[in-house]
């Protein structure tokens, strides 16, 4: 058994088919099924049911999948902690972010980063926040911006900043010659809000249940950018991170009395290869992290 064969193993259980993972492994499938059959014999349990069009994993070959996985993770590590030795600040380092927050943060951090560390090469993930956390345990990503507090043992964080939530009309409305707004003009509303798997949806429910308003239920955004559209037009109103609020776009934006925030913080591996440089990362973002207001919002998908 070496890692060669435990990383074969990764590829047949990812793509169900000999074919497609000996073309991922780059070599012929003969050879990959004999290392896989070998594997078999050596533990002396089947991994695999082979099915007439496709191969089913064991009750046992999960089992053993979850370690192989374990295992190439910590050899992964092993190599960045003796790469990281001889110079932790140069090399890959890739970020995630959320999609309510990456347009809006990834600019001033890939200026911050570079500025100081000029040697890394950078690559910006953007996912849903459950996706990312689950992206950092696999070791996929070095680190994430991700809502804090912080509740996984397995990982660490530093917060970078608080944001408030501004209320988010229409020109039109008549909230918008107003410049901040008491929570208590706002129970009963009607806001606007993501649909489901957005963490700025969850952050929003929680901010209704404090102020007293509640969600439209005729309408869910897709898109942070959606949701913006929607209120330009004169479909409702929202709550918006101060992040994500830039002059220009056609909307009113109130301060409210006693805002309701949010906290934003770096995370990564307790375990990792890359603390030292991610508490190095931490430390120069949140002495201050501002984000410049543009003239018009970031395109976003």
């Amino acid at each position: 058994m070496n890692l060669r064969d435990l990383k074969y193993l990764i590829n047949v259980a990812k793509e169900g088919h000999f074919a497609r993972a000996a073309k991922k492994s780059f070599v012929s499938q003969p050879t990959l099924s004999m290392q896989i059959k070998k594997l078999e014999e050596e533990l002396g349990v089947k991994i695999f049911e082979r099915a007439q069009k496709k191969l089913i994993t064991t009750p046992t070959g999960r089992e053993l999948l979850k370690k192989v996985e374990i295992i190439l993770h910590e050899v992964e590590e092993m190599k960045n902690l003796a790469k990281n030795a001889t110079d932790p600040y140069s090399g890959g380092l890739i970020i995630g972010a959320f999609p309510t927050l990456a347009p809006y943060l990834f600019p001033e951090f890939v200026k911050k980063i570079l500025k100081n560390f000029p040697q890394l090469k950078l690559l910006l993930v953007e996912e849903k926040t459950e996706d990312l956390i689950k992206m950092l345990k696999d070791g996929e990503i070095d680190a994430a911006f991700l809502a804090m507090p912080n509740l996984d043992n397995q990982l660490e964080s530093k917060k970078i900043f608080t944001e408030e939530f501004l209320l988010a009309v229409p020109t039109s409305h008549n909230f918008a010659k107003k410049k901040i707004i008491d929570q208590k003009e706002l129970q009963g509303l009607e806001l606007m809000l993501l649909k489901e798997g957005h963490c700025l949806r969850d952050q929003a429910l929680e901010v209704c249940s404090m102020i007293g308003a509640v969600e439209k239920q005729t309408f869910r955004a897709t898109s942070l950018e959606a949701l913006r559209q929607m209120i330009i037009a004169g479909s409702g109103i929202t709550l918006i991170p101060k992040i994500a609020a830039k002059t220009g776009d056609g909307i009113s934006y109130l301060k409210i009395k006693s805002p309701p925030k949010r906290a934003v913080g770096l995370f990564f591996r307790k375990s990792s290869a890359k603390k030292k440089l991610m508490m190095e990362v931490a430390k120069i973002l949140e002495v201050p992290f501002r984000i410049k207001p543009l003239k018009k919002p970031p395109n976003t998908k």
